[in-house]
């Protein structure tokens, strides 16, 4: 479903020297990045039926927990296939529940023609005329309703028949389409669905911005330009990546520099400063000079650094808290370090409250917890020569990696202080009964709780004896009686419930007891 590598990095040109030049007439464009989707304190969606959570469903134990713990925070739905009716109808379902829950989703737009150059994620509509009829039956099913959307993860990265800043045919040469107009062909298709989809009036459109581990500023600040990022909110970061947030903050503030002063000044995106010059890509402690260039860069254009005119991003720390692995010293051939790799940990949780003008959110692009494909690393599989065993397939749950970003997350996941046992009837004319124990499993009382549950579709409760409920389509809360209140550390309480209109499963995917993920069994 996802792709989640990254290319060699194409050294930017150094710096040119520019002879001194009048600057009267420039002025700053309009604000790209309007902030009223994802503005501070805006809440995030989190998906009751999401494929963690289904995955959830069918494990045991702490690779169940793990998975409802993951789960319980939000994370993107990636719209990948489908014919235009189909991702109307996909649309429609996720902004529509998100929309009923008072919360923003994040929606993964990611069906271009060849896309990942038809390799590891390979598939996308056929043609252009397919994808601008795929995108139009997303913009109809997003509608009036709130959405983040992340616009083609490598859509501007990976590019048929590319030529970089720098004058070198890329690697992605498709046989079967025109090397005269295949890059060409990528642009439109990206603004098409630019166009549509920033014509909606609640959305926030991000495009590929690749990541500090890749692309030169100027390079990707270029092709942000040609796909039409003046038009959108900004462009996204790291999607699927380990780069480390304070390198991708700095990163992302000088693609957006280069941008205002590409676009509103003489100033050209080859003459943008990068993590490769005047700084060291290996060496945090020399992007200060980068910093600096920008700092002289202003002062020779006449400009002014304008947060609230210059385009805005979002980076995805779903896998970036212990930052990039490497491969072993030694190792020979394609390590494949994007995929799979081990002993990551989650990074900062999603949130719109970023404490940077220019950052939107950290959000969860990538889904932590499934598998970036079956990992070879240069041999001849079927076994990850790293670890030893044959990695799920793309998409898929890998209970091994969702441990690891869990145990080695920055920062630190609190324990699991709850568990909830549930047990249903079978079901009689769609009339059940049902009994939850809510139990204690930290160390301090709890005094006072709400319990909340998503059904499967249109299950309700009809009675319930332990607390008091309420119910808003599949939104099930549950506060406690005077009598159940207080949970000691190591005890628990009874709730019970008779439910009626049961079509499909009835037992809920996710419990969360004030706010926070439970394990169940």
């Amino acid at each position: 479903m996802t792709k989640h590598h990254s290319r060699r990095p194409l050294r930017a040109a150094a710096i040119i020297a520019i002879a001194a030049v009048a600057t009267m007439g420039f002025t700053a464009a309009p604000a790209a990045a309007a902030n009223d989707v994802l503005g501070p304190g805006s809440a995030l969606y989190v998906d009751p039926h999401s494929t963690t959570l289904e995955a959830a469903a069918g494990l045991s134990g702490q690779a169940r927990t793990d998975a409802q713990l993951l789960g319980s925070f939000p994370s993107a739905t990636w719209l990948t296939k489908g014919t235009p009716a189909e991702a109307q109808a996909a649309a429609h379902e996720v902004t529509s529940a998100a929309a009923a829950s008072g919360a923003v989703p994040t929606v993964v737009v990611y069906n271009l023609p060849y896309r990942d150059c038809a390799q590891y994620s390979a598939g996308g509509a056929l043609d252009t005329a397919a994808y601008e009829a795929w995108v139009d039956g997303v913009a109809a099913g997003i509608g009036d309703a709130k959405a983040a959307i992340i616009l083609e993860p490598d859509g501007l990265g990976i590019i048929p028949w590319h030529t970089d800043i720098n004058g070198n045919l890329e690697w992605c040469q498709p046989a079967d389409l025109d090397p005269a107009t295949a890059a060409s062909d990528r642009f439109e298709q990206v603004n098409h669905a630019v166009d549509v989809l920033t014509a909606l009036p609640n959305t926030a459109v991000y495009l590929d911005g690749t990541h500090s581990g890749w692309l030169g500023v100027g390079d990707i600040s270029q092709r942000l330009i040609a796909g039409g990022v003046e038009k959108a909110d900004g462009f996204f970061l790291n999607a699927s990546n380990y780069v480390q947030t304070e390198r991708l903050a700095k990163y992302g503030t000088w693609v957006s520099d280069c941008i205002n002063l590409s676009v509103n000044s003489w100033y050209e995106p080859s003459y943008c400063g990068s993590q490769y010059y005047p700084a060291s890509p290996d060496d945090f402690s020399t992007w200060g000079k980068t910093d600096a260039q920008y700092a002289q860069a202003y002062i020779d254009t006449g400009l002014t650094p304008d947060p609230a005119a210059q385009a805005h991003f979002v980076i995805d720390t779903s896998r970036n808290g212990v930052g990039p692995w490497a491969a072993p010293a030694g190792w020979e051939g394609d390590a494949e370090v994007w995929c799979n790799p081990p002993d990551r940990g989650a990074g900062a949780r999603p949130t719109t409250d970023t404490g940077n003008a220019l950052i939107d959110a950290y959000l969860w692009i990538k889904v932590p917890g499934e598998s970036d494909g079956q990992c070879y690393r240069g041999t001849g599989g079927p076994l990850d020569p790293v670890r030893g065993i044959e990695d799920p397939a793309a998409g898929q749950w890998f209970a091994q990696q969702a441990r690891e970003l869990i145990a080695n997350a920055v920062p630190a996941f609190p324990a699991t202080s709850c568990q909830v046992s549930y047990s249903a009837t079978k079901a009689l004319f769609g009339v059940f009964a049902a009994e939850l124990r809510i139990k204690n499993t930290g160390t301090t009382p709890i005094n006072g709780w709400t319990l909340k549950w998503n059904f499967a579709g249109s299950e309700k409760v009809v009675k319930l004896v332990g607390g008091k409920v309420t119910q808003a389509a599949d939104a099930v809360t549950v506060k406690n009686s005077s009598l159940t209140a207080k949970i000691k550390a190591g005890a628990s309480v009874p709730v019970a419930f008779v439910g009626s209109n049961a079509k499909q499963r009835v037992e809920p995917w996710l419990f969360t007891l004030n706010g926070r993920a439970c394990a169940s069994d």
